[in-house]
């Protein structure tokens, strides 16, 4: 997103949470909570694992669904939270 600054971030929250994947799109949860400079999102169900993306890591926002500019595999070793 070229225009963070004018982007509604409340908007997102609830809203699912994708990344760029090879085989199909990364599933990143669900967004949570809108920090000053991170998005925090919570993937599934019983052991839910938590994820801090910074705000410049977001490619889109469709309306549904916020992408971002990473891999499942990329979010797993930089930016989950150890609960």
């Amino acid at each position: 997103m070229s225009s963070n600054d004018n982007f509604e971030w409340n908007n997102v929250i609830k809203k699912g949470a994708r990344g760029i994947g090879g085989i199909g799109d990364d599933d990143l949860g669900e967004v949570q909570e809108i920090q000053d400079n991170n998005i925090i999102t919570k993937v599934g169900a019983v052991n839910k694992e938590t994820y801090s993306f910074p705000k410049n890591l977001v490619d889109k926002f469709d309306g549904h669904t916020l992408w971002f500019k990473i891999t499942k595999e990329e979010a797993e070793s930089q930016y989950k939270i150890e609960d």
